[in-house]
């Protein structure tokens, strides 16, 4: 996260949801994962962009490549600008053993994607 970066939270809950990168005279919509949404944008644009994207892309399955070059599907367990924690995912089995994994922030695309590659 940039010291410029100003917080953009849910109304309603106050929930941060994204930032907004200053851009010149306009604005980038940021997410969580501190990817751009956006090029450079009005403010309001960038605000509807985050709105929009809400947190539900977090819930999300993803693939995150490992030392092998291989994809693992994981789940985003936790997220902040001090990095992305995933864990592999086991679909709900109670009995499997649990693997967390670090991810630095700003979240690479190259290191951790949405299942599939798919944007």
């Amino acid at each position: 996260m940039k010291n410029d970066w100003i917080e953009h939270r849910r109304g309603g809950d106050g929930e941060l949801i994204g930032w907004m990168q200053p851009a010149e005279n306009e604005f980038i919509a940021v997410d969580l994962l501190g990817r751009q949404r956006t090029e450079p944008v009005d403010w309001l644009t960038a605000e509807e962009t985050l709105d929009g994207l809400g947190l539900a892309y977090l819930a999300d399955p993803y693939e995150l490549r490992l030392d092998t070059g291989s994809w693992l599907r994981v789940r985003i367990t936790e997220v902040s600008t001090d990095g992305v924690r995933v864990k592999k995912d086991d679909w709900g089995d109670v009995n499997a053993p649990e693997l967390y994994y670090s991810v630095p922030f700003p979240a690479d695309e190259n290191l951790l994607r949405p299942l599939g590659g798919r944007a």
